[in-house]
């Protein structure tokens, strides 16, 4: 497989392509009003501790304080220190150590400090989400303090590997700290282990050092930016070339290339051409499709994603695609179709939580298998955690994926300010039932007799009708006198009501 890294810059923006056989899998977005937290470190003050729900809100700094929950407390381990234990480390800020504890009551207390570490975003209307175990990422290596484990990443499939690696790193482990043998330390030498101990260290003295000096909340080491842990984390060996089009950004990644991983040096480029780098490589029509509902599939089939508060998802239909053989097959090598690209959107839009993709029925249970494996397959790449169950008797498959940040549909929009974000508004026809029951009411109360009803065009015309004015039934009936008032700013399904001689608002007043 093909695989490449673009790096775009702009005074505003910083984007980050991953492209995999020239197609677009993951986009990357920095911009200066986007502050990424996940990796921050934070010197935080204990708002309130739950012991009901063994959890802690603590404030670093923020609108709403950050969430610590009782398995994210950093505890000397319960094993035997020749356990190893085998853990994805791709996102090592978020190391969550199940273990057993005392009460969080019992650790914890009230204006109590804490150092704490951001592992995942604020997301809608919750804070963001902390641990006191901290870890500080390296290359090779992941340095977690007041720990004394050494872990290997389960992504490192060869067991005499993982062996071999942690006896090379078991004399080189500091007291009073543990190690998370990344990915990447597959195949390094002592020399590679050693100078990234050495970094991380520094970090975590200065960043140690800082925090004392610290009246919290205060912020007391944040993650590497966009490039650098791009760099950091997926620029290996699989990578045939990285192209980054901005002079000064070049020259950064080239002086921690030549620092860290000297031997790929070579495939950093700095592009020149005068067409965008994005269009050149037609990433700028994908980027502008995220944002849509409907993404077409080949031969006319297509996907509908919807995201909700609780979940997202995505059904599959056939569209124009009838095929020439039998229709389990079709349906079959349409489902196929639709899972290659659902993990690909998946992996674009950054969908995180809990996803249920409905598939077209197939009464071949072996195809329901078929598909579920390959399925599963297509996630091979993808760096988030994720668990995904069998495709069901209803066509059902259900998935969890990890969710650190928001989804970039998320990131790229905001709510409609018109059906705020629910996607559909009220009918003109039921807008104007809504307004003949707002008179009927007015009515009743007999306080009333001349109105100036502020309404958008377009119901107006709905309002006067065919030639029948259901405003002029209103006046007739109840004996008032309305004067329609047509103002293009008005939301088709909002209406005001005016009492004409004052001209005050009494739209709430008769309001259901």
């Amino acid at each position: 497989m093909k695989k490449e890294i673009l790096i775009n810059c702009s005074e505003y923006e910083t984007r980050v392509a991953i492209l995999e056989d020239e197609r677009l899998v993951e986009l990357y977005v920095e911009r200066p009003q986007w502050e990424r937290l996940v990796g921050n470190i934070y010197k935080g003050k204990i708002k309130t501790v739950l012991p009901g729900m063994q959890a802690a809100f603590i404030d670093i700094g923020f609108e709403k304080a950050a969430f610590l929950h009782g398995s994210d407390i950093g505890k000397e381990s319960d094993r035997d220190d020749d356990d190893t234990e085998f853990v994805d480390e791709e996102a090592p800020a978020d190391i969550v150590r199940k273990r057993r504890r005392a009460g969080i009551e019992t650790v914890l207390r009230d204006n109590q400090d804490v150092l704490v570490q951001v592992i995942k975003e604020p997301i809608s209307t919750k804070g963001p989400r902390v641990t006191t175990e901290i870890s500080i990422p390296g290359r090779y290596l992941v340095l977690v303090p007041d720990d004394d484990h050494i872990r290997v990443s389960k992504r490192i499939s060869n067991w005499s590997e993982k062996r071999r690696l942690k006896k090379l790193v078991y004399p080189l482990r500091p007291e009073g700290f543990g190690l998370i043998l990344r990915t990447e330390a597959e195949g390094c030498d002592e020399d590679d282990i050693r100078s990234d101990i050495k970094r991380l260290q520094k970090i975590w003295v200065r960043l140690k050092k800082k925090s004392e000096n610290m009246t919290p909340p205060a912020l007391i080491h944040k993650e590497a930016e966009i490039t650098t842990s791009i760099i950091r984390d997926i620029f290996t060996e699989d990578v045939t070339r990285l192209l980054v089009d901005n002079r000064t950004e070049y020259r950064a990644i080239m002086g921690y290339v030549r620092q860290v991983m000297p031997h790929l040096k070579g495939r950093v480029e700095l592009y020149k051409g005068a067409t965008p780098l994005l269009d050149l490589y037609k990433v700028e029509p994908e980027i502008e499709k995220m944002l849509d509902r409907k993404v077409w599939i080949k031969k006319g089939s297509y996907l509908v994603i919807d995201q909700t508060e609780a979940m997202v998802t995505i059904d599959i239909n056939t569209g124009r695609f009838v095929g020439k053989e039998d229709q389990e097959t079709t349906i079959f090598r349409t489902n196929l179709e639709a899972a290659r690209e659902i993990a690909r959107q998946i992996r674009l839009r950054d969908i995180g939580g809990l996803i249920v993709c409905d598939f077209i029925d197939m009464y071949n249970r072996e195809n329901r298998r078929k598909l579920f494996e390959e399925f599963k397959n297509f996630f091979r790449h993808d760096r988030a955690k994720r668990a995904i169950n069998p495709v069901n008797e209803f066509g059902l498959l259900e998935m969890t994926r990890e969710r650190i940040r928001p989804s970039l549909t998320l990131s790229f929009s905001e709510p409609c300010p018109h059906c705020h974000g629910a996607g559909r508004i009220l009918s003109r026809d039921t807008v104007a039932t809504k307004i003949e029951r707002w008179f009927n009411r007015a009515r009743v109360d007999g306080r009333y007799k001349k109105f100036n009803l502020i309404i958008n065009p377009l119901l107006a015309e709905t309002l006067l009708g065919d030639g029948i004015s259901r405003v002029n039934k209103i006046m007739k009936v109840h004996g008032f006198k309305i004067n329609m008032v047509r103002d293009t700013t008005l939301p088709v399904q909002e209406f005001r009501v005016h009492e004409a001689t004052a001209n005050d608002e009494i739209t709430e007043q008769y309001k259901a």
